[in-house]
């Protein structure tokens, strides 16, 4: 998508270095910042999906679904 169709969004991918340029302190200390909020949210997912036995839809109905993830968030 360009700026134009969405003026306000942010990116927060992170950036890479190539082979002419590398990156500045900044862009590494940016990187890190994001990887580091990156893993926090990844890890809370996997305990979700793995330890609770999220990897598969268990009902057909969207509110039933829901409910299932909202128990098991506040748990």
């Amino acid at each position: 998508m360009s700026k134009k169709a969405v003026p306000k969004a942010l990116d927060f991918t992170n950036r890479r270095g190539v082979r002419n340029h590398a990156l500045t302190e900044d862009e590494k200390m940016t990187n890190k910042r994001k990887s580091s909020v990156r893993a926090k949210v990844e890890y809370a997912l996997l305990v979700i999906k793995s330890i609770f036995g999220f990897t598969k839809i268990r009902y057909r109905s969207l509110v039933k679904n829901a409910n299932r993830v909202f128990v098991t968030c506040c748990l």
